[in-house]
């Protein structure tokens, strides 16, 4: 009833320069959140307050942008609208939200309505939430296998109905449709691959054009642990190495003793001249502990142990 109050009307009333602040503000916020996540840092700060010495990363990046771009420091904090500043938690979250979003735009765009397959893994969060991740497989228009990171999805259990209904959620809200989906992999739990109601057995069911693999890599761990532990040598050779790291592990005084003597081998080593001294090299490094389902750590655990056991002479 009365025009003045109208939202259009105070819409626009608002200045050109008020747009343009607007603008400066938001792509600040933007440029803070796109590095955090591109070097996979947090956001929040244990406490945010004014008077805190630290705030966290992302209001302390968006303070350096501050002070070395005066047109950034002209709309940021105190300079800002008080509802409109950018450093909520909440308005956080929906910015890393916006930045997931448009991700996954491109991805889909990428992938320009071509057939795909998923690879799926459950797995636990800090909190003992139950989760599925999901990577998208696909070939792009140059004849190049392309495997993109989806995102996770929160399921109330692990059960394949469960992980069934996760899948069509999350496929669907990508704008995605199950008909163009010709491949599932996944490990060889029970309620992955079970013949009789396993995840594999639901989707081929209602979808039979969707292909089942047993994950590749996964086989590849299992089959070499068995072999390894088929081995007498071989077994009793990776359980002396775990022995050490626990032995070393379990004690703050073995560590430091450790860590210590290190010290000394290199120091040693650089005043005879049998050390390369270049950007990188001689870091401080600790023993890895080894993993039967991930290969590769029984590799790092030797690497780590060779670097840090130096062999003596009997008589020093």
């Amino acid at each position: 009833m009365n025009q003045k109050q109208h939202v259009e009307t105070i819409v626009i009333k608002q200045t050109d320069q008020a747009r343009i602040n607007y603008r400066i503000l938001l792509t600040a916020a933007l440029d803070c959140t796109r590095y955090l996540l591109r070097q996979g840092l947090p956001f929040r700060g244990h406490d945010e307050s004014e008077t805190t010495s630290n705030k966290g990363n992302y209001v302390e990046l968006l303070q350096f942008l501050a002070d070395h771009d005066e047109k950034v420091c002209a709309v940021v904090f105190e300079n800002a609208p008080r509802n409109l500043k950018f450093i909520a938690p909440k308005i956080q979250k929906e910015l890393v939200n916006s930045c997931a979003a448009e991700t996954i735009d491109a991805i889909i765009n990428d992938l320009d309505d071509a057939f795909f397959s998923i690879l799926v893994d459950e797995s636990r969060d800090v909190s003992i939430r139950e989760q599925m991740a999901m990577v998208l497989r696909y070939v792009n228009k140059k004849g190049q296998v392309i495997e993109r990171f989806m995102g996770v999805q929160y399921v109330s259990d692990t059960t394949s109905s469960k992980l069934k209904e996760a899948i069509e959620q999350l496929i669907s809200s990508t704008n995605l449709s199950m008909s163009r989906l010709r491949g599932q992999g996944y490990d060889g739990a029970s309620n992955m691959r079970g013949e009789l109601n396993g995840l594999k057995t639901q989707i081929l069911r209602e979808y039979p054009q969707v292909y089942y693999i047993h994950c590749f890599a996964h086989q590849l761990q299992l089959t070499l642990v068995a072999v390894a532990k088929g081995n007498e040598n071989i077994a009793t050779f990776f359980t002396t190495a775990s022995s050490v790291i626990n032995i070393i592990g379990a004690s703050c005084k073995h560590c430091d003793a450790l860590r210590e003597q290190q010290q000394k081998d290199i120091m040693k080593a650089l005043e005879i001249d049998d050390l390369e001294t270049e950007q990188g090299l001689n870091q401080e490094t600790t023993l890895k502990r080894p993993c039967d389902t991930h290969w590769n750590s029984h590799y790092d655990t030797l690497l780590s142990i060779n670097t840090m056991f130096q062999p003596h002479d009997e008589g020093a």
